[in-house]
């Protein structure tokens, strides 16, 4: 079966996400159900871009829900994290514990950064994989798997309280300003992931978790991991799930043309499907980094 390609697009089209705190009506209460079902403690920049497009977005979720809510995809996208970040550890992440220790963190410290980054491995995989349905019911057309779906019982993210602050721009200074810039000239994006501003709550620690990391990114070894997590996550979107749902390719891009032309919206969902499999590549390189010695 067709399945969607890796389009970085050009020009990188403009998103319009609305952050959580704004969000009121009908989009307050997507984003209370989105972050609810996925039981992740954020609303991704993903489906935060996708909200801007309200008949689109509304399509879209009423279809979802009960899929991300289903044992088949809480079972792929879990086994998609065990995947990437088996892959990733090949790529030799520096150990960073000893180095941080010698800096004047604490175990509890450290323990704070792997609990923050236990958050977004689990969360990522889920919106990975959304964002991949989305494109491929856009530009190829229906799922092939069954409607029916077992509904997933009980709780599937980690247990952690960590506090979820993120570092904007005009937070940080000059020299975590200067990680950002680079974070998005080396990712050749126009804006730093939520991620990326929640690890930079410790900056020292960010700084040098990033100047390992920016090492592996563009290599063809690092380049290897992302296509090999674009390529499950499309696999995953053309067979590889259920539709209890019924989403259909035909309504959703009916759905879409009804807020802006096609073209626009294929653009922004093609520009998430595309960083995410790298995101979720470099949260598990940071992962490694913190792994005990």
């Amino acid at each position: 079966m067709t399945r969607i390609e890796r389009i970085r697009p050009e020009p990188i089209p403009v998103i319009h996400p609305l952050p959580e705190y704004l969000a009121s009506g009908q989009r307050a209460v997507w984003y209370e159900e989105t972050k609810r079902v996925l039981q992740v403690p954020w609303m991704g920049v993903v489906t935060m871009a996708y909200s801007h497009y309200p008949k689109f977005f509304g399509e879209l979720w009423r279809g979802l829900k009960p899929l991300c809510g289903s044992c088949p995809f809480v079972e792929a996208f879990l086994e998609l994290r065990e995947f990437v970040e088996a892959r990733t550890i090949q790529l030799k992440p520096k150990p960073l514990v000893t180095e941080l220790t010698d800096l004047g963190y604490a175990p509890r410290e450290i323990d704070s950064i792997r609990e923050m980054n236990t958050v977004f491995s689990h969360g990522n995989q889920p919106y990975v994989v959304l964002a991949a349905i989305a494109r491929h019911l856009l530009e190829i057309g229906d799922m092939a798997g069954e409607f029916d779906a077992e509904p997933w019982q009980g709780r599937h993210a980690p247990d952690v309280q960590v506090p979820f602050l993120l570092m904007e721009a005009h937070h940080v200074d000059e020299p975590t300003r200067e990680v950002y810039d680079d974070i998005k000239v080396r990712l050749n994006l126009p804006f730093v992931n939520t991620d990326y501003r929640a690890f930079a709550r410790w900056p020292s620690y960010f700084a040098l978790a990033w100047n390992d990391l920016r090492k592996s990114v563009g290599s063809v070894e690092h380049e290897a991991v992302y296509q090999a997590c674009h390529d499950r996550v499309a696999m995953l979107a053309a067979e590889g799930l259920p539709n209890p749902g019924q989403l259909s390719s035909q309504a959703l891009r009916q759905a879409a043309e009804a807020d802006a032309s096609l073209d626009e919206v294929i653009q922004m969902c093609r520009l998430f499907q595309w960083l995410l499999p790298g995101l979720i590549t470099n949260v598990a390189f940071l992962r490694h980094q913190l792994e005990a010695v």
